[in-house]
């Protein structure tokens, strides 16, 4: 829920995802639960423009521009505990809510990104493999210096690492993904399952070398408020691919 140009972090993430196509949420939720609820309940008027007549509190809701995915959203609210971890929280709600869906998709819900995910979900359902997921090259934190023995010979400021690819965190899986999963609320999905996954050679890289920003600190949400306020947002739905 942290807040990117006025929206929660959730929003833009899912209006990403509307963009290729996908109008089923379900939010696997623990602390802090009640600021999401009391969100999605009261979306239009936590969202929208709005006339209120004060003699009969009669409100009428306003779309403005960009507001064009959310009418169709179908967004569920699975309270998962509190302390569960990732893998617990996607065994909980995928058990009640996945119904008789083949496939699902699992974010952390803190990532942004200019990725094709209506083409990675293409390939995965083309692919034979259990899960599929975004693999993101990013440039490193830190200036990296060259040496020979103690001696500096050159010095790069925040390096691409070739062929160094990390979690983006944009899942796609076939229902077969639930047997790596279970209820204990300690399971954490980037542990004991993707590893096993990824041993079974059942993991396969959507490889993306574009845009890509986690929130991981303030100075993150800070950078991401600032290129979403110069008009500059790569996650926005009129900077993604088109949909195919």
């Amino acid at each position: 829920m942290v807040p990117i140009g006025g929206q929660p972090a959730l929003w833009h993430i899912m209006r990403m995802y509307a963009h290729f196509g996908f109008r089923r949420f379900v939010l696997c939720m623990g602390y802090r639960s009640e600021v999401i609820r009391e969100y999605f309940l009261n979306f239009h008027r936590m969202t929208y423009d709005a006339t209120v007549q004060l003699g009969t509190d009669a409100v009428t809701f306003h779309r403005t521009e960009g507001m064009v995915f959310e009418e169709d959203w179908e967004v569920t609210l699975a309270y998962t505990g509190e302390l569960t971890m990732t893998g617990g929280r996607v065994f909980k709600a995928a058990s009640r809510y996945l119904g008789d869906a083949e496939n699902f998709a699992v974010t952390y819900g803190d990532g942004v990104t200019d990725a094709d995910l209506g083409r990675e979900f293409a390939e995965h359902l083309a692919g034979d493999k259990i899960g599929t997921v975004l693999g993101v090259n990013p440039p490193s934190r830190f200036g990296e210096f060259k040496l020979e023995g103690d001696n500096a010979f050159g010095f790069e400021e925040k390096p691409e690492i070739e062929d160094h690819w990390i979690n983006g965190g944009f899942f796609f899986f076939r229902r077969q993904f639930m047997s790596y999963l279970n209820d204990d609320p300690g399971l954490v999905l980037e542990q004991q399952p993707l590893k096993t996954l990824a041993a079974d050679r059942q993991l396969r890289v959507f490889k993306h070398s574009g845009s890509w920003a986690c929130m991981d600190t303030l100075r993150d949400v800070e950078m991401l408020n600032k290129v979403w306020t110069e008009g500059q947002a790569f996650w926005d739905p009129s900077r993604l691919p088109p949909r195919t």
